[in-house]
């Protein structure tokens, strides 16, 4: 057996977030942010997010509460897991690297016109490929990051058996979870993914009573908790490129 249900939790609004998004709507070319991507911390309304996910847990039955928690190293997850009291809710707080965000290589920090300016064939190349497989230099695709996660599925499955575990993350490893858990094709990977942007603060649940098999969706991408308790609902996609391509 292994994990029966899995809480995927995406960070709060970060301040990269919102930078990004700034930086898009003027149409600049690269966003303007001080820190490396693991040292990015939440923004404002991202805090309150996380706070009002600490307060929808806080109200769960105990039966409904996760077992334990694993984590991003980044700054922006680690401080949604923190702020939403998962730490004490759910035993220690384990990070892993393999639940990272993507990594963007010589295209981080620019937006797609600075991509398109800056680098014109890997735009190109980008568009001829997709999203699944395109690679930038020093950066990672999906497949990539789909790959590292499998693994981490091996040694969750071997510690967790019978457990409901919380994984707070990024909104790309949310999609690559359920096209992992779920068993998915890339184009059907893609289709959800162009209907769908991963919300700030988020819970998509995964359920397999059987500890076994494929995995279910039982939420995905739910910001109730947020509206219940008054907190902003934000909306940035991490990775803002084409996600079909041509």
């Amino acid at each position: 057996m292994g994990a029966t249900e899995l809480i995927l939790i995406r960070h709060g609004e970060s301040a990269g977030n919102v930078a990004a998004t700034r930086a898009g709507r003027v149409g600049a070319e690269r966003i303007d942010i001080a820190w490396r991507d693991p040292d990015v911390p939440l923004s404002p309304d991202g805090e309150e997010q996380a706070a009002a996910l600490g307060r929808w847990f806080a109200e769960l039955p105990a039966g409904d509460l996760p077992d334990s928690v694993w984590c991003s190293p980044y700054l922006r997850a680690q401080q949604t897991a923190e702020l939403a009291g998962l730490p004490g809710r759910a035993g220690p707080m384990r990070l892993d690297e393999r639940l990272r965000d993507r990594e963007l290589g010589v295209l981080d920090l620019l937006t797609s016109a600075g991509v398109a300016a800056r680098y014109p064939e890997e735009a190109e190349r980008r568009a001829w490929l997709g999203k699944f497989v395109y690679r930038p230099p020093g950066g990672e695709s999906w497949a990539d990051v789909a790959l590292r996660l499998r693994s981490v599925f091996r040694d969750l499955d071997d510690e967790e058996d019978g457990n409901r575990v919380a994984v707070v993350c990024h909104d790309a490893v949310i999609m690559l979870i359920r096209y992992i858990c779920e068993r998915l094709s890339e184009q059907e990977l893609l289709d959800l993914a162009a209907a769908n942007s991963v919300r700030n603060g988020s819970v998509t649940r995964l359920v397999r009573p059987s500890g076994t098999g494929p995995w279910k969706v039982h939420t995905f991408n739910s910001v109730l908790h947020l509206q219940d308790s008054g907190a902003p609902v934000t909306e940035h996609s991490g990775d803002e490129h084409d996600v079909h391509p041509r």
